[in-house]
């Protein structure tokens, strides 16, 4: 394989001293990652040091390591290895002429990136690079900057935030030329005032942007004009996605399939008719930002229109699995990854589309709500009801409201964690049954999905 950094770059990149001279393929700083050729940085952390794993890295096949006291074998040896990966990604970054694209958003920023990557990256010739599973915050980002090859055609990074600050000092590193804000939703609502200051948090990752740069927002989103005042703020061109009238790529028919959505998108010098292979109307609006995405960068729009429409699925994000059943087999709709009131909603929507016997439900509480919880928890009791739902699995003591919200109004069982809801789930669940499984990480709901069909964990 091609070197993806020489001991002398890296030493070049942070200020370090190499032990020898070594070639690297990729970077990791999880020793359970490494892979054969791999550089691995020794980070320090809360619970354990990066340096304890050093020697297993070795054996897993590193050839060097970003250290801050020197070890036996390869080594750049630095004053303080965060620092140093920042650098790396930093470097990164300057050596490359791929367009860059940044996303963020409260919901759909994963699939939005997997999908923009996988439309950029169809064409055979095509070098695309893009950050993996939700590397998303002040060590994610680095790291997949550091990863980036230097003849990279586009690049597509996820960039999150829980606090304002956070998207400023991600989206420096980055200087995406194209910055993608997919919604605005009250995730991570305990750490802010209000919806609003949640954009202003989101609308940081246009600071960072290239001059020139364009800026893609959601046309239908209540802070649509704040997040465009925004961005025009720091010199962005601004291109609005959604369903509206107005907007600069609009979906003018949307028509479920089989597997999917039939789209008409309408674009200012283009009309696209474009299947997305996943089910929903957040994933109507994520490929809407996607195409606007691709127009930015010069993209071809037909070959992203067939990506879209092959769409591979994510675990723990909508992935569709088929399980053992009393009596036969059950459908599972895999969101365990992560949610709130936003992605909630949407995804229950996408379950009272399904045809099935029965729909069931396992939800999870959501997380940083702060004082708007007991209410935002209790909220989801009408789209669970519009859903269709008949069963609904409710999972830790932050689902409290939403049981007493449900109360006589369907089966509710309300259990303390995902263990006892995978042993109630495998119990109850029957042929022609269709289920969601959906609720904040912490919560651990990937182990109900696992419990039915093992080779699904999703690890995160």
């Amino acid at each position: 394989m091609t070197s993806l950094w020489t001991s002398s770059d890296i030493a070049a990149a942070t200020g370090g001293t190499a032990s020898c001279d070594f070639a690297v393929t990729g970077v990791a700083f999880d020793s359970r990652e490494i892979g054969m050729g791999d550089l691995f940085v020794a980070m320090p952390g809360s619970a354990t040091d990066g340096h304890r794993f050093v020697d297993g890295a070795f054996a897993s096949g590193a050839a060097g390591a970003i250290v801050s006291h020197p070890v036996d074998g390869p080594h750049v040896l630095v004053t303080d290895t965060a620092s140093a990966l920042d650098a790396l990604g930093i470097a990164a970054r300057a050596r490359t002429t791929a367009q860059v694209i940044g996303v963020t958003g409260s919901v759909g920023k994963t699939g939005t990136k997997e999908a923009l990557a996988a439309a950029l990256g169809r064409r055979p010739d095509a070098r695309v690079h893009r950050s993996v599973k939700s590397y998303n915050n002040h060590t994610g980002v680095p790291l997949s900057l550091a990863r980036m090859p230097a003849d990279s055609d586009h690049a597509v990074l996820e960039m999150g935030m829980n606090h304002a600050g956070e998207l400023a000092a991600l989206t420096r590193l980055v200087r995406p030329h194209v910055a993608i804000v997919t919604a605005i939703a009250p995730a991570h609502i305990e750490n802010f005032a209000s919806i609003d200051a949640i954009a202003d948090a989101k609308a940081e990752i246009f600071e960072g942007l290239k001059p020139g740069g364009t800026a893609i927002i959601p046309f239908d989103s209540p802070q649509r004009d704040r997040l465009a005042d925004h961005a025009r703020a720091c010199g962005a061109t601004v291109v609005t996605f959604g369903g509206g009238e107005g907007a600069d790529v609009r979906a003018r028919d949307i028509v479920p399939v089989a597997r999917g959505t039939m789209v008409t998108a309408v674009m200012p010098r283009a009309e696209l008719v474009f299947t997305v292979g996943q089910s929903g109307a957040h994933w109507v609006s994520n490929a809407l930002a996607v195409l606007a995405a691709v127009h930015a960068v010069g993209g071809d729009l037909a070959i992203a229109g067939l990506a879209l429409a092959e769409l591979e699925d994510l675990a723990g994000r909508g992935a569709r699995l088929t399980v053992a059943a009393r009596g036969g087999t059950a459908l599972v709709l895999d969101e365990s990854y992560n949610a709130n009131p936003a992605s909630m909603a949407a995804t229950l929507a996408v379950l009272g589309n399904e045809q099935a016997r029965r729909r069931v439900v396992v939800l999870g509480a959501m997380r940083e709500l702060g004082t708007q919880s007991d209410a935002l928890h209790a909220g989801l009791a009408e789209p669970l009801l519009a859903a269709g739902v008949e069963l609904a699995i409710l999972v830790s003591h932050g689902m409290a409201p939403l049981a007493e919200a449900l109360h006589d109004r369907l089966d509710v069982r309300h259990v303390p964690d995902a263990q006892s809801a995978a042993a109630m789930l495998t119990d109850v669940l029957t042929d022609g049954d269709a289920v969601l499984v959906k609720g904040s990480n912490s919560i651990g709901l990937s182990a109900v999905v696992a419990a039915l069909h093992p080779a699904s964990a999703t690890g995160s």
